[in-house]
């Protein structure tokens, strides 16, 4: 993957706040949106969600979601070459009395702060959206897979 396409993933994941998340809800696809932080040296994504939204029993009940990342509309760029990245992924609940739960609070608020009376519900969780893999569109032609050891190479050149 050449440097502007390494750039442009990299600030898709760290600038964009929102994704749509796709799980699998009693045998069908559904997307919600939900944003989400970017923990870039565990390679996965920290959402927060509550138990009443169905896409968190889906998460519990089929683990492997996908996640999709596009730029801001510029009313110039036609929609079809709108940058955009598709993730695939594992979700896993954290245990809200370790260590990794209180390091993914930490960074949820830090991006979100007005998220911070929803930890006060007991029936919100954080899930970590580990990162299998990306396919990354940077415009017409300009397509890009990556998984593994190169995934995790974009990811690494992120401050964490």
């Amino acid at each position: 993957m050449d440097p502007d396409a390494t750039a442009l993933l990299q600030r898709l994941l760290l600038e964009r706040p929102i994704a749509a998340l796709a799980t699998l809800h009693r045998g069908e696809p559904a997307i919600s949106m939900v944003p989400f932080v970017l923990a870039p040296s565990e390679m996965q994504l920290l959402i927060h969600v509550s138990a009443l939204a169905t896409h968190t029993r889906d998460m519990l009940d089929h683990p492997r979601v996908s996640v999709l990342v596009t730029a801001d509309t510029d009313g110039a760029t036609s929609p079809q070459a709108l940058p955009r990245v598709s993730l695939v992924a594992e979700a896993l609940p954290l245990a809200p009395d370790g260590q990794a739960y209180l390091g993914a609070r930490e960074r949820y608020l830090a991006r979100f702060p007005d998220a911070a009376q929803t930890f006060e519900l007991a029936d919100f969780s954080i899930f970590a959206l580990r990162l299998q893999s990306a396919r990354l569109i940077a415009g017409f032609g300009r397509a890009h897979s990556l998984a593994g050891e190169s995934l995790q190479a974009v990811l690494r050149g992120i401050p964490a």
